[in-house]
């Protein structure tokens, strides 16, 4: 089988995702989002009373005839996005309760590192109609990590700022896909059963990929994490093996245009921040020797020496271990505890990193 050298970015692969995977060289992209099949343990659950079917839903919508069979193909396209993801990428995975954690106990077992569950919580689930069991309303989300010690990518000031400056929590409440947003057949029927909503996309997208970046996604359906990903300046790589959904992929993809460049930028995060030494900021003159630092509050004070250590009193060390000491607290964050005074405002000392020399 050949390799594919050079990725097929920006482009949809129609065929099985884990023999187009094979293709593909290894440590290649910076991000899986993954919705496979759910392996539906009760067609009647996508029945009306009547006995007919939901519509978009077919009998060869979910092919697995037993849990051998669908774990031996869930080890199968893990173990090539496991290949395929950087060391410091993540995996995402979406499905519900007849499939979530048989693919969460597998990716464990396989080595990454599961970094959240995130609960969507639709506001507008589809009723349960044979009236046997609570309304399903909700489907779950595994964030994971490559291996335990990746680096992996988390752009929290982007979530917060989507959030209202509140710390983005792991339960997400989102619609369905509805509206012009939902693709439909000629007979007015929805294409796809389980079309998800762009703006999950978006967040997560957001949540765990830079512009520029790989995404793969080895279930793409009718393109929602290629639309989102072209929107915001992400490569994408999309593999489907249902022609008719690939045809509709194309039709969304060509008609979402990009955003512009500046508007893409999300806020930085402490990885994008460089990491320089307070001292550098001594020798550059930012804060020169005898300056005196503040707490936010003007509770505590303490003096900069010219080697980039802090005195206050009797306690000298470095502005994280006087941080500390003054607060009587195991750890300190220096950079945002110590203030500067600048024009009768005091400035967190953090804001000096990437300022250029006096």
């Amino acid at each position: 089988m050949d390799l594919v050298r050079d990725l097929p970015l920006d482009q949809l692969l129609l065929g099985d995702c884990v023999t187009l995977m094979r293709m593909l060289p290894p440590a290649s992209v910076h991000c899986v989002f993954a919705d496979p099949p759910y392996n539906l343990q009760l067609r009647g659950e996508l029945r009306r009373p009547d006995d007919s079917l939901v519509d978009g839903v077919d009998e060869d919508w979910d092919r697995f005839a037993d849990f051998p069979a669908y774990d031996a193909f869930t080890r199968e396209w893990l173990g090539e996005c496991r290949r395929l993801l950087r060391k410091d990428g993540t995996l995402w995975v979406i499905g519900a309760y007849h499939n979530i954690f048989r693919i969460g106990a597998i990716l464990q077992d396989m080595g990454f590192w599961v970094l959240n569950d995130v609960i969507w919580r639709k506001s507008n689930p589809m009723p349960n109609f044979r009236g046997r069991r609570f309304t399903n309303a909700h489907e779950t989300l595994i964030w994971a990590a490559r291996q335990r010690d990746s680096r992996h990518r988390f752009n929290y000031q982007a979530m917060k700022a989507l959030n209202d400056e509140i710390q983005m929590r792991s339960d997400w409440f989102l619609p369905l896909c509805t509206g012009p947003e939902r693709l439909r057949n000629q007979h007015g029927l929805k294409l796809h059963p389980t079309q998800k909503p762009e703006a999950l996309l978006h967040r997560v997208l957001l949540a765990s990929t830079a512009p520029g970046e790989i995404v793969l996604d080895p279930f793409a359906g009718t393109g929602t994490t290629a639309v989102v990903a072209k929107r915001l300046h992400r490569h994408f790589i999309g593999i489907e093996r249902h022609p008719a959904y690939v045809e509709a992929a194309w039709g969304r993809i060509r008609a979402t245009e990009r955003a512009s460049e500046g508007a893409v930028a999300t806020m930085p995060t402490r990885r994008d921040v460089p990491r320089v030494p307070f001292g550098s900021l001594v020798e550059r003159g930012l804060v020169p020797p005898g300056t005196q630092l503040f707490d936010r509050q003007r509770r505590v004070s303490a003096v900069v020496a010219a080697d980039g250590s802090i005195a206050a009193g009797a306690v000298r060390g470095s502005i994280h271990q006087v941080g500390a000491a003054v607060q009587n607290a195991p750890s300190c964050n220096g950079w945002t505890f110590w203030h500067i005074e600048q024009d009768g405002t005091l400035v967190p000392i953090d804001r000096l990193r990437g300022e250029p020399a006096a």
